[in-house]
């Protein structure tokens, strides 16, 4: 089995926090973000990991990440190619054909992948999507439709779900990924449209590093799950 990260992410939000370092490689607990991905993917049978990069930074990647289980491949971007364009690169190095992890280099999902890919296949979609709710940053006033108030809630889970950045992806999905662009605003909506397409939802954490504060949340989150790092024997 293999899986694909999106590792392009370039930390600016992060500023000083980010150390230099591209953002799945920003230090949680003194390990890089994208390693405690790699752990659960060897969980879950992973044997080889294919990270599309910013050209240049293979060897760190590919150093960094060495020694949790999995084969570490970098594929670096002569350019800037979207996520969805990263997705694509990345997938012309598989070994294999068939369905195939991948995932946002920068988040953090507490999910069981082996039930997520049995779920993809036991649904024959083009790609599965994994979702989670999340908070409204605002307290909300519950209005009826005479406007009178009923009460109010303090950051309520939203009922809407977002893509939580973790798929699966059959042959037919990566087929049709843009050369450069975002899949989740050109294939998805395609796949969508055909039927193709189904979601996982995620009931656990979700946690996504994009600002000091986050990767402070991230760091204490880790520090109460050691868990989380430990790699399989």
């Amino acid at each position: 089995m293999e899986a694909l990260i999106l590792g392009g992410g370039k930390a600016e939000r992060l500023g000083d926090a980010a150390q230099g370092r591209p953002k799945p490689l920003v230090k949680i607990a003194g390990r890089p973000l994208a390693a405690y991905q790699v752990v659960r993917l060897a969980e879950a049978g992973v044997t080889r990991v294919i990270v599309a990069c910013a050209q240049g930074s293979e060897t760190l990647f590919e150093s960094e990440l060495a020694g949790l289980g999995p084969e570490i491949v970098a594929a670096g971007e002569p350019e800037p190619l979207g996520r969805g364009g990263g997705l694509r690169l990345a997938a012309t190095h598989r070994r294999e054909s068939g369905p195939v992890f991948a995932l946002n280099g920068d988040e953090l999902v507490g999910i069981n992948l082996q039930d997520l890919l049995e779920a993809h296949r036991s649904r024959g979609a083009a790609a599965t999507i994994v979702v989670s709710q999340v908070r409204s940053p605002f307290g909300v006033v519950d209005v009826g439709a005479d406007d009178t108030i009923a009460g109010f809630r303090e950051a309520p889970m939203l009922p809407q779900w977002v893509s939580s950045g973790v798929y699966v992806l059959d042959d037919e999905c990566l087929a049709r990924l843009p050369e450069r662009g975002d899949h989740e605003t050109m294939t998805f909506p395609e796949l969508a449209a055909g039927g193709r397409l189904v979601a996982y939802r995620n009931t656990s954490f979700w946690l996504t590093v994009n600002t000091p504060k986050q990767l402070r949340e991230a760091e204490q989150f880790v520090h109460e799950h050691p868990e989380l790092a430990t790699v399989p024997a």
